[in-house]
């Protein structure tokens, strides 16, 4: 069998995770948002909260290398990204919002919440 490209994993991994978040009660709002500012993986809404999710599906890494493939200057742009959502959907301006990381690896799935603030 041949070995899955990143491209396919990551596929993979953001339909997993879109299952377990709609499991847990979460509402897709839009996936691979895509604008001039960069992407996002999901845009969630948990209650009352929009959540902008980055999935990390690894085959070898664990979610303690999270640091490595999310770093300071990953964040910006993600966080850039949802403020440019939030600009184009008005809707969603005034409501609380937060940036979470799903991990996938060999299917177990971990859901960091509020895994960085804008602060960074």
């Amino acid at each position: 069998m041949e070995p899955m490209s990143n491209v396919d994993r990551g596929k993979k991994g953001e339909k997993q995770a879109v299952s377990a978040l709609i499991a847990a009660g979460m509402q897709i709002i839009v996936q691979n948002y895509r604008c001039k500012e960069g992407e996002i993986d999901i845009i969630a809404l948990d209650g009352e909260t929009v959540v902008f999710i980055e999935v990390k599906a690894w085959s070898f890494y664990g979610v303690e290398d999270l640091k490595y493939g999310i770093d300071t200057k990953k964040q910006k742009k993600i966080i850039k990204t949802a403020k440019y959502f939030l600009l184009e959907n008005r809707q969603y301006s005034k409501m609380s919002n937060r940036f979470d990381v799903v991990f996938i690896q060999n299917n177990s799935f971990t859901h960091l919440a509020s895994a960085f603030t804008e602060g960074v």
